[in-house]
């Protein structure tokens, strides 16, 4: 059998686009870093809820 060879990659350098976003929207409602870096964490979760309660 042959052997499957799969490798999933993410950014490669810095925060993703998905995290940034989620940042600065985050860092623009609520005026805290604190929930900014924790919204970058949960980054694209962030940014489609902002979208869909906003």
């Amino acid at each position: 059998m042959k052997e499957l060879n799969i490798k999933i990659e993410g950014p490669k350098y810095g925060a993703g686009f998905g995290a940034a976003l989620a940042m600065v929207i985050s860092y623009d409602t609520n005026h805290s870093i604190g929930w900014a870096i924790i919204h970058g964490l949960l980054n694209w979760f962030y940014v489609i809820y902002f979208a869909l309660t906003r």
